[in-house]
């Protein structure tokens, strides 16, 4: 059997399509076409359905996709075997992770994992958005999320805690809010959401488990950008909302003041989640990766058979 055939099947049907395919195995969409086709031939029988949404698995391609996927993951763990003898992780991950914390937390961590592994290739993309996790050839992702995607397993790191602050130049000039009432007059410059509209959730820590309170309102500057926020904020253009590890070692620092502190503020109630696909091929160098992300953050590690085979947490 044809292994190479059988790695571009399992592409096609985590990847969606035989376009993200071709670009996952750097081959052209004819040459993927041809390998299907030609491993249809040998077994005799149609794997494969175009539909306007990509492709989707007949009957006996759904049995031979499983085959092919347990194939496929004993050659990446034989090709490790053999990278162990030489004492020498290789191997490709893709991490996707928020601009901000992958900027100002998880920065430090990459460069550390890098030198510690140099064989190991980082596919390292900050961004804020991303559809499917499979489909754009990503292997592990930091999100933002009221509640993970169905079938992924996901590690909650928490709630994704904010602080209102302004710079010292800001707050001996303005002043700070002292009362929730006052807040509600205050221009803030924080993330905007997807319509504009932030909707803030505020707790006094005094009260834990208490009732809390919620308000709406339109940022008078906006971004996605956490680093860029937190530059603004630094300047004094205005009172700030943003998440702790963005502002915390400037308000350690004096450049910061926080306003509010015995309140705690959160923004649609999201939580932080550590995500990966199960099944996805879980080499020793993404077991090895995803050990020292969950050490950084201070999480329990997860046996090799819960990553390979639990859905979302």
């Amino acid at each position: 059997m044809d292994l190479q055939a059988l790695s571009i099947l399992v592409e096609i049907v985590e990847g969606g399509n035989l376009s993200q395919a071709a670009r996952t195995l750097n081959m052209s969409r004819a040459n993927v076409s041809y390998h299907v086709a030609q491993l249809e031939k040998s077994l005799g029988a149609e794997l494969l359905r175009r539909t306007p949404q990509g492709v989707e698995l007949t009957g006996i391609g759904r049995e031979i996709y499983e085959h092919a996927r347990n194939i496929v993951q004993q050659s990446v763990l034989m090709r490790e075997a053999v990278s162990a003898s030489e004492e020498r992780l290789v191997g490709k991950i893709s991490l996707s992770a928020p601009t901000g914390y992958g900027q100002l937390v998880m920065g430090p961590w990459l460069i550390e994992f890098k030198k510690l592994y140099p064989g190991i290739v980082l596919d390292v993309r900050l961004e804020n958005f991303i559809d499917n996790l499979v489909k754009d050839g990503v292997d592990v992702a930091i999100r933002v999320t009221a509640e993970p995607p169905p079938m992924m397993v996901a590690r909650d790191l928490g709630p994704l805690s904010y602080t209102l602050c302004a710079s010292a130049a800001w707050v001996a000039k303005h002043g700070l809010p002292r009362t929730l009432p006052e807040l509600r007059g205050t221009p803030i410059i924080t993330s905007g959401g997807v319509s504009g509209r932030v909707r803030l959730h505020v707790r006094a820590l005094a009260s834990e488990g208490g009732a809390e309170e919620e308000m709406e309102f339109v940022p008078t500057l906006m971004s996605r950008s956490y680093p860029f926020l937190r530059d603004c904020i630094l300047s004094g253009t205005g009172l700030g909302l943003v998440p702790d590890y963005v502002i915390r070692p400037h308000i350690e620092s004096g450049e910061a003041v926080q306003a509010l502190a015995g309140h705690r503020f959160s923004i649609d109630r999201n939580h932080m989640y550590l995500m990966y696909t199960p099944n996805r091929h879980q080499s020793r160098a993404m077991v090895t990766f995803i050990d020292f992300l969950t050490d950084k953050m201070g999480l329990p590690r997860m046996v090799r058979g819960e990553l390979m085979e639990r859905g979302a947490a």
